[in-house]
């Protein structure tokens, strides 16, 4: 049995962190005993821009029937001669899973004590394994694994190449690709590779249950397989199996009660946005003026939210953008409007939150859009912490309410991975006014909008900020209101449009800044106390 795992350096980060991530050593080739043979571990290739390393599975066959005692699949008694003197190769499967929960504990968990920081960080990475066991076939294979974000490649093994009218065997050639934490990938190998083969080389006991839902954490409650998965993973075993799918229901709902807490903050929040479509102070006057604001009806005032987007939107037609990023896309709501716009050709949502992202794959229907318009759109995993080199040549970004989510001291490494590594054309950015929230009656002095705000900015703090950010990186700025603009207390929202400047559309990324400006720090500690 035979795994690689392979790895690419980008934006600074070497490809050989791979090692610091598996605990092994690049240079060194190690081999443990495992019950029923040896695992060796070795690197192929390791240097700072590719990095490969190999798990090769030594199978003792007479172990494996002996410590099973005549045990075969799931636990089922099975001829111990058979098991002998079959020729079933003992490809990829639960021995392998076993062997990487063995080899590589600690990557599993997560865990990095020489570089605390790397686990967390997805990267690019491709996994091949030339024999796995698929009852199901290649079609199995794609859906257990592409709903997790893998590219697949699954290719059916031949029973014999010199009489391919003897047609494939089970057994397909697996390939995947895509941006995950190792962690995560091996998690999916761990249970889904003795779920392609169906078989267990162990007996199945309850304490089975308690490892699937560990390695299932964050996406077996939500795979579309769920209990074809947890039925083959638990030997077909009803009662474990019920179990299982009890407990990931619960987890579910428990989720669901939290999501459904969040949507109740947002409502509210939203309520108050409502509510900015004719603010307490206007005039009795000036009811026109507070009529067009909202949007002209003069019934019911445009939600904020609404006239955000349009505001953003303005801004991308005016520079003529066809590729666009939405940088902490949460579940859609402007991919949706981008989509309607034929102009924009080329569309990515970017969240930290699968969760999300599944959530705006469902609200926006793709698995029903026209394909001619679902290929405009691609949506993908990743942090706005970290460099990627997937949102490099783009010819504008949009930060819609996204940067005072961010805790104070992680916006320098935001800043330089959009305005310094990524570096579209331009940047829209859009964040609340602290000055306006005294107009909502509704909301407690001295609180934040929306509880997972770190802070809420005045406009000469949003202004520093922005204008620092801007002569850093060659950028230009100017501002926009967004919402009634009060004179005292100025717009709901405050807009920023950067432009690259002319002259630095082709010179390198600036260096990392140091810190976030020490005037940007002041109202994340006043929200936050």
């Amino acid at each position: 049995m035979f795994l690689t795992i392979t790895t690419t350096g980008s934006d600074g980060r070497p490809a050989t962190d791979l090692g610091f991530l598996l605990h092994k050593h690049p240079g060194k080739a190690q081999a443990f005993s495992t019950a029923y043979g040896t695992a060796h571990v070795f690197y192929p290739e390791a240097d700072d821009g590719r990095c490969t390393a190999a798990l090769l599975l030594e199978v003792d066959p007479v172990a494996l029937v002996r410590r099973g005692r005549g045990k075969g699949r799931g636990g089922a008694p099975d001829s111990a001669l058979a098991q002998y003197v079959n020729d079933r190769p003992y490809a990829a499967s639960s021995l392998l899973a076993v062997a990487l929960s063995t080899v590589f504990a600690s990557a599993l968990k997560g865990q990095c004590k020489a570089r605390p920081e790397l686990p967390a960080q997805p990267r690019p990475l491709r996994l091949d394994l030339p024999a796995v066991p698929a009852r199901g076939g290649a079609e199995l294979v794609r859906r257990l694994f592409e709903p997790l974000g893998w590219t697949v490649r699954a290719e059916p093994v031949p029973l014999d190449a010199t009489f391919p009218e003897w047609g494939d065997s089970r057994y397909v050639r697996l390939g995947l690709e895509g941006e995950h934490t190792v962690a995560e990938a091996l998690r999916h190998l761990y249970v889904l590779l003795p779920v392609l083969d169906d078989a267990k080389h162990y007996w199945v006991a309850p304490d089975e249950v308690d490892k699937l839902l560990r390695a299932g954490e964050g996406w077996l409650a939500d795979h579309p397989e769920q209990k074809l998965i947890t039925g083959r993973y638990l030997a077909r075993r009803w009662s474990l199996t019920r179990d299982a799918l009890e407990r990931l229901e619960l987890a579910r709902l428990a989720e669901a009660d939290d999501t459904a807490a969040e949507e109740i903050d947002n409502a509210v929040e939203e309520s108050l946005e409502t509510e900015a479509g004719e603010p307490a102070g206007t005039e009795a006057a000036e009811p026109a003026e507070a009529t067009e604001q909202a949007g002209g009806t003069g019934e019911r005032p445009v939600p904020l939210a609404v006239q955000r987007r349009a505001a953003i939107l303005g801004v991308l037609r005016e520079v003529k953008a066809a590729r666009v990023l939405d940088l902490g896309c949460g579940q859609g709501q402007l991919l949706g409007d981008l989509l309607k716009e034929p102009r924009f050709t080329d569309i990515v949502g970017l969240d930290v939150s699968m969760r999300a992202l599944q959530e705006t794959r469902r609200r926006l229907r793709l698995d029903r859009m026209p394909e001619r318009q679902s290929e405009r759109l691609r949506l993908v995993q990743g942090s706005l912490a970290y460099t990627d080199a997937r949102l490099k040549g783009y010819d504008a970004a949009v930060l819609s309410e996204v940067v005072e989510h961010v805790d104070p001291p992680r916006l320098s490494a935001l800043e330089y991975a959009v305005f310094g590594a990524a570096r579209p054309r331009s940047v829209v950015v859009t964040t609340p006014n602290v000055e306006y929230n005294v107009r909502w009656e509704s909301l407690p002095a001295g609180h934040v909008r929306h509880r997972d705000h770190r802070f809420e900015w005045t406009r000469e703090e949003f202004r520093a900020w922005s204008g620092e950010v801007a002569e850093r990186h060659g950028y230009e700025v100017e501002f926009r209101p967004v919402g009634p603009d009060d004179p005292e207390v100025g717009p709901p929202t405050q807009l920023a449009h950067f432009r690259l400047a002319a002259d630095r559309v082709s010179v390198p990324a600036p260096a990392r800044p140091a810190s976030v400006p020490t005037t940007a720090l002041t109202p994340a500690k006043e929200a936050q106390a």
